[in-house]
């Protein structure tokens, strides 16, 4: 693939996706789309980012696309990860969120680029264990991504011996999974406490409606600033006033936007700003 040609790829996967792709990425973009190349036929990923660039196949074109933007998504994900995250949910959110919403006893979660599943069902495993503390309460936890099949994975809830071994305690492998061979199943009852569905971050998330508590962790280090900026102004659309953002470790909302600030002592958590008052500070 030639310079120029991994320009117009990596001018493609940002329209579509958000990603930017570094210029040290060539090989990467060569190992990953060689087996798309050959899935619809075309010589190499020369051939097909070529076929890309100039919309050929019609129908079939937006199909290519999506595939090409699955390949080249990074999809890193285990189970409790990062820690930090889910001891601020139990500790800090959870808490507060109860105590704000003991009248209808409902609470949202968005655990957006969910990849195969490990962060929601991780918060679902939480919820469970908590039993009677939140006897009563409706917890809907709502996970996105962009790759369709992320999200098959992440619906059958099926993990190897590897995926089970990172972050995962071992009390919770043998309370909540059922061994299938050489891998592992998420029981049931838990599964269904997570509603899958497909969605890109670039795109309006008010299809998904209000929640409490959003997670977008370690997808806004794979965009430029006004990317980040762009999703973070949407997701601000769909939290609640009083609720709470969960970033990654590596990630800030500080000099991007003016709709979150951060909660005290809390590394990656954030609380949105109200409208008036974010406006206010864009005017000065």
């Amino acid at each position: 693939m030639t310079p120029d040609d991994f320009r117009k790829l990596a001018a493609l996967l940002h329209g579509r996706s958000g990603l930017v792709l570094g210029s040290d990425k060539g090989y990467l973009a060569e190992s990953r789309l060689t087996p798309v190349s050959r899935n619809w036929g075309f010589k190499d990923a020369t051939a097909l980012v070529h076929a890309l660039v100039r919309k050929e196949g019609k129908g079939a074109q937006a199909e290519v696309l999506n595939e090409v933007v699955e390949a080249m998504t990074t999809n890193e994900s285990f189970f409790f990860r990062d820690k930090t995250p889910f001891d601020q949910f139990r500790d800090v959110i959870l808490p507060t969120m109860m105590d704000a919403r003991s009248d209808r006893k409902t609470i949202r979660i968005w655990s957006a680029a969910c990849s195969s599943g490990q962060e929601p069902y991780s918060l679902a495993m939480m919820m469970t264990e908590l039993g009677a503390k939140l006897a009563g309460w409706r917890i809907e936890i709502v996970a996105t991504d962009l790759s369709s099949a992320m999200l098959r994975r992440a619906e059958e809830g099926q993990y190897s011996q590897f995926e089970v071994q990172r972050g995962l305690p071992i009390q919770l492998l043998a309370k909540y999974f059922e061994q299938e061979g050489d891998r592992w199943r998420l029981r049931r009852d838990v599964r269904k406490m997570v509603s899958f569905r497909k969605h890109n971050l670039l795109e309006d998330p008010r299809t998904l409606g209000k929640f409490d508590v959003i997670f977008c962790r370690n997808v806004l280090i794979y965009f430029d600033q006004e990317t980040k900026a762009h999703v973070l102004a949407k997701i601000a659309d769909v939290l609640a006033p009083d609720g709470y953002l969960t970033l990654g470790g590596a990630e800030t909302v500080l000099g991007i936007s003016s709709r979150f600030r951060p909660v005290s002592a809390q590394r990656g958590l954030y609380a949105p700003i109200p409208a008036a008052e974010a406006a206010k500070a864009r005017s000065r």
